[in-house]
């Protein structure tokens, strides 16, 4: 049996991951990674998923479950990695996705690294994806340095409720220590079975928004800490002519139709937040398809590079359908990728990940 660290945010997932485990004869300790104060920056007001009802839920959890439970502070690392990130990213003219950034710098690696140094064997986390473990070539043929088992990632069997997407950015060496218990179940079967062990948090709502802006408005966290990047420019239409004057590039995104402000004879989307010149540019609904985009940061879960052109499927974001894809790589990092059929409002600052059906192949930034 192993020593696991499970990161519980107070919800049912976690929970249940939590009570999996400790099921399964495992070492069990909970932690909740503690992001801000009450009375902390007015503007980071408490969230579903950051609240203080949320951590009791999970020390009640963690009672019931009679292990032990701990609070990590982060609140410095949460600050610099998203809050930080996630300003600056908008102040560029690129549309960020915090919780990409919250993944691979602070509930991996900087909970693998606590782990470790607490001599934990694994960290689980609730998240709704799945782990393949290849065992090592030990045939004769293989004879020389030891051989390492390899590790694969896959969807959560659950389409709905799949995160292998926001996972992406992992490596082998984090694969091989953590686990994701509940890919193998639906969000209905989670509920359901920690209903059955009277969980405290059977029946909590799921946080959709933003942890750290509740109700999903940004602009109001932007106007207030970056306020040198809300600049009034024109709005301009393929031609390049004028046509209305936006508030701000950062209070827009790729495929935006509404609270545009300007009269045509058909409707309008945002196509391009033009940072040289401050222009928001807008354009026809055919003008949001794209065939190719380029891809910087890009990482590959088997921790190697492609030596030449491939095919695979590619997914722009985490709840679109991924398309078949060529694949042309350049310097490490930099992938050029073309799309079979044209992608719609493919948006910089967002995330591509590349797939082999159900596999994680590995992903990058869109730029």
């Amino acid at each position: 049996m192993a020593k696991v660290l499970v990161a519980m945010s107070g919800g049912v997932d976690s929970s249940l991951v939590a009570a999996l485990l400790h099921e399964a004869g495992h070492t069990v300790t909970g932690v909740t990674m503690h992001l801000w104060d009450d009375n902390d920056d007015e503007r980071l007001m408490e969230s579903l998923c950051c609240s203080q009802e949320m951590t009791e839920s999970a020390r009640r959890v963690c009672a019931q479950l009679d292990v032990p439970y701990y609070v990590f502070n982060y609140r410095r690392e949460f600050r610099r990695y998203v809050i930080d990130y996630f300003l600056s990213e908008y102040a560029q003219g690129f549309t960020p996705n915090p919780c990409l950034a919250c993944n691979r710098d602070l509930k991996f690696r900087a909970l693998l690294e606590r782990a470790q140094a607490l001599g934990m064997d694994y960290v689980a986390t609730g998240h709704y994806a799945r782990i393949r473990r290849i065992p090592a070539d030990t045939s004769p043929a293989s004879a020389g340095a030891a051989p390492a088992a390899r590790y694969e990632l896959l969807r959560g069997v659950d389409s709905d409720k799949d995160q292998a997407y926001m996972l992406h950015m992992l490596q082998q060496h984090d694969l091989a220590r953590l686990l994701f218990p509940l890919g193998d179940y639906t969000k209905t079967a989670v509920r359901q079975m920690a209903a059955e062990r009277g969980l405290a948090a059977a029946d909590r709502p799921e946080s959709q928004d933003i942890c750290f802006v509740p109700g999903g408005d940004y602009r109001n966290l932007l106007r207030a800490e970056r306020p040198d990047s809300i600049r009034p420019g024109p709005i301009i239409d393929q031609q390049g002519r004028a046509i209305g004057q936006h508030q701000g590039l950062p209070l827009y995104t790729i495929g935006q139709r509404k609270g545009l402000g300007v009269a045509a004879d058909q409707p309008l989307y945002v196509t391009q937040l033009d940072t040289a010149r401050n222009a928001v540019v807008v354009g026809p609904r055919d003008a949001l398809e794209c065939r190719t985009l380029d891809a910087t940061n890009v990482t590959f879960i088997d921790g190697g590079w492609p030596a030449a052109p491939f095919d695979c499927q590619a997914q722009i974001r985490s709840h679109a359908p991924p398309v078949a894809a060529h694949m042309l790589p350049g310097a490490h990092g930099c992938l050029h990728i073309g799309f079979a059929q044209p992608q719609r409002a493919v948006t910089p600052g967002q995330a591509v990940v590349l797939y082999d059906g159900d596999t994680v192949l590995g992903g990058g930034r869109i730029s």
